[in-house]
């Protein structure tokens, strides 16, 4: 990519915010992914998932938690979205997804509160059912043991 890694740069930064600071500003930045065009949110997602990686992980784990935690507070047609996103990118690059610690940042999940979990995991089973038999026999491939079981894949 030629062009600056604008959207990587912000999410860089966003995690080594504190949380006073990070979660209102993730929260106004999804509602603008939100009012993108497809083309808009897929060059954010690739960043995102090309930034993190790069994350030092003690960071990355914070603002994991915060996008979880904000993203289970929208509504049910945006997360899709955003999860919907999320899969039709990681399926196109599972190179991308390989180079996470999947297994640390499903422990990330595991430490969001119950009720919110609940929330993700039944935005996250939709999306999932919604797959093609290939795609999520790759999803399957990709995910950790554990997150098979509580997501029922």
């Amino acid at each position: 990519m030629s062009e600056p890694n604008f959207a990587g740069n912000i999410i860089v930064n966003l995690a080594s915010l504190p949380d006073f600071l990070r979660t209102p500003i993730l929260k106004k930045r999804m509602t603008e992914f939100f009012s993108k065009n497809d083309d808009e949110k897929a060059e954010i997602i690739i960043n995102a998932l090309n930034a993190g990686p790069t994350i030092p992980f003690p960071n990355f784990s914070k603002l994991f938690r915060t996008w979880l935690e904000v993203l289970s507070t929208i509504n049910n047609e945006n997360r899709e979205d955003m999860f919907s996103n999320y899969f039709k990118h990681i399926l196109a690059s599972p190179d991308k997804i390989i180079l996470f610690n999947l297994d640390a940042i499903f422990e990330i999940f595991l430490q969001v509160d119950s009720q919110k979990q609940q929330i993700l995991i039944a935005s996250i089973k939709i999306v999932f059912d919604r797959l093609d038999a290939e795609s999520k026999r790759k999803m399957n491939l990709l995910a950790p043991e554990s997150a098979k079981k509580l997501f029922n894949f």
